[in-house]
């Protein structure tokens, strides 16, 4: 077993027996709870930018995968690469100031880093647009 994998799944024990929050685990500088805090502020900035191409739902594409898990929704923007979307905390919503939408459009199977490459996308298509 590597050694990453040992610290993962002792930190997964611990969690789940309550022994720690893993939003309190730092890299020395900041927290999990911080670094998530800050992307979704980041996401919020960038879909309220780019509001006509940004969008929240609090449904999924299916019925199958609703309601929503972990009181969350979902907010998406449309780039030139694909969409782009992260699962959000409903406490958050209304920061959101975005069109609403019935369904969440139907998930590609995209990865995390499909995802970052997607957001990138919006600042090359304006510095082509300048």
């Amino acid at each position: 077993m590597s050694k990453l994998k040992e610290i993962n799944d002792l930190i997964m024990e611990s969690k789940l027996s309550g022994k720690i929050s893993t939003k309190e685990i730092s890299d020395g500088h900041h927290t999990f709870g911080e670094l998530y805090h800050h992307r979704i502020i980041l996401f919020c900035t960038l879909c309220n930018i780019f509001a006509d191409v940004s969008w929240k739902s609090k449904k999924h594409f299916d019925k199958e995968n609703d309601p929503m898990f972990n009181d969350s929704f979902i907010a998406g923007i449309n780039t030139p690469d694909g969409i782009a979307t992260y699962h959000i905390k409903l406490k958050y919503w209304d920061m959101f100031d975005i069109p609403e939408i019935d369904r969440a459009p139907k998930y590609e199977q995209y990865d995390s880093d499909d995802v970052i490459e997607r957001v990138y996308s919006l600042s090359k298509s304006k510095t082509n647009n300048r």
